[in-house]
C-alpha cells in the first residue's frame, strides 16, 4: 500500500458500469502479505454479491484464505473475465482439498427472481449459507438533482438497496443461530455526496437497513453489521469519474490517499467471525482513511 501523500493514479476513465478490474492501472490490491490468515471461517458457506471485482474479490480472497466456501455474483457479459481471474485466485487461496469449489453466478440482482436464483443455486451446492455479503452496487455522478431520472434512479435503487432485501429475504430461509449479515455502505452515507446524490441515498438507506434488520433478526441468533468503506480503488472509480478526478482520488482523506480492497476486506472477516465479534450487531465499521464520522 502507498505511504502518505505518495499517492497519483495514472488518468483513465472506463465507460460502463460496474467497470473492469483487469483494465485498471494500477490494479486494485486483493492480497497483502501481512495478511494472516487463521482458520477464522473454516468450513462456513459464504455468498458474496458483487464478489468479481473491488472489495468483493478482496472479500472472497480472505474469506477463502480463512478457510470458508465462498461463492458469488457478477455482471454477465461486463465482468466475464473478472469473475473467471476471482475464481481462480479462490481456488488458489483453499488450502484444503476438501473444501468445494468456489461458485460464480451471473446476475441481475435488482430484481427479486434472480435473486432467488442466486440463493437456490448456493443452496443446491452447498446446502446452506452462513454468511451473507451484500455488496452490489452502481454509481453516476450528476451536479444536480434535476439530472436524475426515474429510470436512473429506479437503477441506482435496484441494485443498490433493493437486491440487499431481496437476497437477504432469500437467504434468510437457509441462515440459523450464528450466521451472519454484512451489508457494504459508505462514508457518503455520513458526510453527504454533492456528485453522487442518488448513490448516497441508497447508502444511507443501507444504513438504516443494517440496524433496523439487526433488531429484527436479533431474537435469532443472526448478527448484522456493515462496513462503511471510503475511497478505496475500485472499478467504480475510473467507472464513475473523468480522468482528472481518478487521477487524484482518495487525496482529500487526512492520510492523503485511496484506500485498496485488502485494507478494508478484514473487516468483514471479522463481523463474520463469531469468535471476533459475537456480541456485535447493528453496528458499523469505517475504513475509511481517517475521515471522522458520527457512527
Amino acid at each position: 500500500m502507498a505511504s502518505e501523500g505518495q499517492q497519483k493514479f495514472p488518468p483513465q476513465k472506463q465507460q460502463a458500469q460496474p467497470g473492469k478490474q483487469h483494465a485498471m492501472d494500477p490494479t486494485p490490491q486483493f492480497t497483502s502479505p501481512d495478511y494472516n490468515p487463521a482458520n477464522k471461517l473454516q468450513g462456513k458457506v459464504a455468498l458474496v454479491t458483487g464478489g468479481d471485482s473491488g472489495i468483493g474479490r478482496a472479500v472472497c480472497y480472505c474469506f477463502a484464505l480463512e478457510g470458508a466456501i465462498v461463492a458469488f455474483t457478477y455482471v454477465k457479459g461486463q465482468e466475464d473475465k473478472d469473475a473467471k481471474d476471482t475464481i481462480e485466485m479462490i481456488k488458489k487461496a483453499t488450502k484444503s482439498s476438501a473444501v468445494k469449489d468456489p461458485l460464480a453466478i451471473p446476475a441481475d440482482l435488482g430484481f427479486d427472481e434472480n435473486c432467488k436464483r442466486v440463493v437456490d443455486e448456493v443452496v443446491k451446492a452447498y446446502g446452506r449459507i452462513d454468511i451473507l455479503i451484500n455488496n452490489a452496487a452502481e454509481q453516476y455522478k450528476s451536479s444536480s438533482v434535476e439530472d436524475i431520472d426515474e429510470e436512473r434512479l429506479l437503477r441506482v435503487f435496484r441494485t443498490n438497496i433493493f437486491s440487499y432485501f431481496f437476497t437477504t429475504r432469500h437467504a434468510l430461509k437457509h441462515m440459523k443461530e450464528g450466521s451472519s449479515i454484512i451489508n457494504t455502505t459508505s462514508v457518503n452515507a455520513y458526510k453527504g455526496n454533492a456528485k453522487l446524490l442518488d448513490y448516497t441515498s441508497t447508502k444511507g438507506a443501507i444504513v438504516a437497513f443494517t440496524r433496523g434488520l439487526a433488531l429484527q433478526l436479533a431474537n435469532k441468533g443472526i448478527r448484522v453489521n456493515g462496513v462503511a468503506p471510503g475511497p478505496i480503488w475500485t472499478p467504480l472509480i475510473p467507472a464513475s469519474f473523468d480522468e482528472e478526478e481518478t487521477a487524484s482520488f482518495g487525496s482529500q482523506v487526512p492520510m492523503k490517499r485511496a484506500g485498496q480492497p485488502i485494507e478494508v476486506a478484514p473487516s468483514y472477516v471479522f463481523l463474520a467471525c463469531n469468535a471476533d465479534s459475537s456480541y456485535i450487531t447493528g453496528q458499523v465499521l469505517h475504513p475509511n482513511g481517517g475521515t471522522v464520522v458520527n457512527a
